[in-house]
């Protein structure tokens, strides 16, 4: 089981697609790291695995238990 599981995650400001349907499987004890170019969505999906976001479809969970909804840290 994914420590991290982030499946089908869509995050829209207006009508501006940030991120489209992601998805991965972060395992415990691995290292990892998401790159790309200015504005392919890399602050978006760190904001939604905080918590500053809420996904507009899709969801993620920490350890199997969803974490949308909680308060960002």
């Amino acid at each position: 089981m994914a420590l991290l599981d982030i499946q089908n995650v869509t995050k829209r400001f207006g009508g501006v697609v940030a991120v489209d349907t992601f998805s991965h499987e972060l395992e415990q004890g691995k290292l990892y790291a998401v790159i790309g170019p200015n504005g392919a969505g890399k602050t978006t999906i760190f904001n939604l695995i905080t918590g500053i976001y809420t996904p507009t479809e899709g969801k993620i969970t920490f350890n199997g238990e969803n974490i949308l909804g909680l308060r960002p840290h």
